[in-house]
């Protein structure tokens, strides 16, 4: 196999940045989509080209509108003869706190569609091209618990559109396994704040009583797991939703802090 060409969402910062410094550790080109943040896309596009000699192209887009998504894969398609890997790493949250009916149904319809429709969108471009290469791998990216589809308190329309997210990517799994493309997700637990771009060197000594294994959750945490998935020998494992949360319940502290 030659050469892959990954596609990151949301990959100029947090858990998507850290992910581009895995795989372009790893040899791999990068296309690092980003919304606004065009100047920090492109420094660090230029910063990784520098350290790791891959090919890294910063590519504007909202992967909530359909036409942009479709104007991102014709933009790739002219810098990359092949994209084989997709991780969707990006999807819109709202911090504030809000019950349903809260909710307006312009901020319900951007949630549903950055963290669901979205995969759809890339996904429906992307596999045909896999299809022929007969070869690809698509990485979501969840939440704890998420394939039980459970309640998450003040989140009714992100926890919608992650756990449907989820059986689409064990749908795509079946679909599309007799062209050797896998499709898995990987639920992130509680990793917040400047923990999202560090490394797990950095956590070590660091004490976090909350967490079983003692201590905080780093953006390589998330990129080593993505990174296994991504590799051509990964090849057996599709159709699988993994936690990576240091064994912390993260949605039983949620809801038991709001009580």
């Amino acid at each position: 196999m030659g050469k892959k060409t990954a596609l990151i969402t949301g990959g100029a910062s947090g858990i998507g940045r850290r992910t581009a410094v895995e795989l372009a550790s790893e040899g791999i080109d990068l296309v690092i989509n980003y919304r606004h943040s065009r100047d920090k896309a492109e420094a660090f596009a230029k910063s990784l080209t520098s350290e790791f000699g891959t090919k890294n192209v910063p590519i504007g887009g909202d992967v909530s509108d359909y036409q942009q998504c479709c104007e991102m894969v014709e933009k790739i398609k002219k810098h990359f003869s092949s994209l084989d890997i997709l991780v969707h790493n990006a999807g819109p949250y709202i911090h504030e706190r809000r019950k349903m009916v809260d909710y307006s149904i312009e901020d319900w319809h951007y949630l549903i569609n950055g963290n669901l429709n979205s995969t759809f969108y890339l996904a429906s471009l992307l596999i045909p091209d896999m299809r022929k290469r007969e070869w690809g791998r698509i990485i979501t990216v969840g939440f704890d618990r998420v394939e039980s589809a459970p309640g998450w308190i003040y989140r009714s329309a992100f926890a919608a559109g992650k756990s449907g997210l989820a059986s689409l990517t064990k749908s795509i799994a079946l679909e599309e396994a007799e062209f050797g493309i896998t499709a898995n997700m990987v639920c992130p637990g509680d990793i917040v704040g400047e923990w999202k771009e560090r490394n797990i060197e950095d956590a070590i000594g660091e004490n976090d009583a909350s967490v079983p294994v003692g201590r905080p959750g780093t953006g390589e945490d998330i990129a080593r797991v993505i990174s296994f998935l991504s590799d051509k020998k990964s090849d057996y494992i599709t159709g699988s939703i993994i936690p990576v949360t240091g064994g912390k319940d993260v949605l039983g502290k949620v809801y038991r802090d709001n009580k």
